[in-house]
């Protein structure tokens, strides 16, 4: 088991380059079943959750080499349509190359997904979207079964705009009969980057970032190409964060500033400055900052994986500021973590009422999943005294290199 140990106090100040969006990287590999050829993916990060999906992929039959941020991946002889029920378990992304099996081959075998235990993310609209296409969904003791000679194109409505059933939806539906039509989808900038992913592979997709979706069925995709992932806007956001907790100056380099447009909105709001050029963004934080009311919303609204991590900042702020989280209903278990080191939280509901304090005190704490593992940090960076925060293995799963990329800006931090 890992930890961090970190003494707070210093002003983190310098510039930090974003790695390959998490949330993007692991539908455009599981997409890579689709493809009769092999292909090359760039700027791809080096997460536990990566290695996972990697794992998923040759389990299937598909060969992986992975060299620095460049995989190559030749899913042109997959072997089997059966996911490992160990690495189902292991994360929930893994049920995306469901879509993918069932497009490409017809059928799929494979368990509950497991992951962070934030709230319920049931399979419903997934599968739901599987039956309008045409696939026969059994479950049975813990396992789905799917199978269909033969996809064909319907209109599919979802109940919630799901990130993970729209892109699973979108990935069944490219090699579908006829054309398919998402309503209801969801628009985060990940579902655009594999919508570009697919057509570039040969795939008919557009809409994506919109809220309807057009897939026009195409009979193979698959092309030799080099295609280079997004930057992470989450990781993104927790740095901004970092820097004005910190009451610090950091030069964000290789992001989108559109992406995080809710999370700048915020940090303006609360009275720290942000500036945006081009691929980079500097935030500079000031020495007060003022309380927020924050709601959790899909894209554009402001995100889910920025909660935990706003929570911590706002624990400072002069004032009391409310946070409601309408996406997870489980998302508060950092709560009691940061009350150990001095925040003023209470949770009614769906809504923390934070009350500003003058400090909070380095103490022993543990991630229980990895945007509170991420929360918990900034807080470590903040407090006087020492920070441990264990469970670290969620950390893993979303920031690559998160402790040496802090050390470079000052940071005093350690792994052990």
């Amino acid at each position: 088991m890992e930890r961090l140990i970190i003494t707070g106090g210093a002003r983190l100040k310098g510039s930090v380059t974003i790695s390959g969006a998490k949330n993007a990287i692991l539908p455009i590999l599981a997409s890579c079943l689709l493809s009769d050829t092999p292909l090359v993916l760039e700027g791809v990060p080096r997460l536990d959750d990566v290695v996972t999906m990697q794992e998923v992929l040759q389990s299937l039959g598909a060969k992986v080499k992975w060299l620095d941020d460049v995989m190559e991946i030749d899913p042109s002889n997959i072997t089997s349509t059966e996911v490992p029920a160990s690495l189902m378990r292991r994360m929930r992304a893994s049920n995306l190359v469901m879509g993918a099996l069932l497009g490409r081959l017809g059928n799929v075998r494979a368990s509950y997904p497991g992951g962070c235990t934030i709230g319920s993310r049931p399979m419903d609209l997934h599968l739901k979207g599987f039956g309008y296409l045409g696939a026969k969904v059994h479950e049975h003791h813990g396992f789905i079964e799917m199978e269909a000679a033969k996809l064909t194109g319907t209109e599919i409505h979802l109940d919630f705009p799901s990130v993970g059933a729209t892109e699973n939806i979108m990935m069944a539906a490219v090699l579908a009969e006829g054309t398919t039509t998402i309503r209801n989808a969801a628009r985060e900038p990940e579902i655009v980057d594999l919508q570009n992913f697919l057509n570039r592979l040969g795939a008919e997709i557009r809409g994506a970032g919109l809220d309807i979706i057009q897939i026009n069925g195409v009979s193979r995709v698959g092309r030799e190409i080099a295609y280079r992932v997004i930057p992470d806007r989450i990781e993104t956001g927790t740095f901004m964060v970092a820097a004005a907790i910190t009451r610090g100056e950091i030069e964000i380099i290789n992001t989108i500033p559109e992406h995080v447009e809710p999370v700048t909105a915020k940090l303006r709001e609360a009275g720290i400055r942000v500036w945006e050029e081009d691929d980079r963004i500097i935030v500079k934080g000031v020495d007060t900052w003022n309380a927020l009311d924050i709601r959790t919303l899909p894209y554009p609204g402001f995100p889910t994986d920025m909660q935990p991590q706003f929570m911590v900042f706002l624990s400072l702020a002069q004032g009391t500021s409310i946070i409601t989280e309408n996406i997870f209903e489980n998302r508060f278990q950092h709560v009691g973590e940061l009350r150990r080191m001095g925040a003023h939280i209470r949770v009614e509901g769906r809504s923390a009422v934070i009350s500003g304090v003058p400090n909070l005190t380095g103490a022993l704490v543990e991630a229980t999943d990895l945007r509170a593992g991420a929360a918990l940090v900034l807080g470590g960076l903040a407090a006087e005294n020492t920070t441990i925060v264990e469970g670290v293995e969620h950390i893993n799963r979303g920031y690559e290199k998160l402790d040496a990329k802090l050390r470079r800006l000052g940071a005093q931090i350690r792994r052990e």
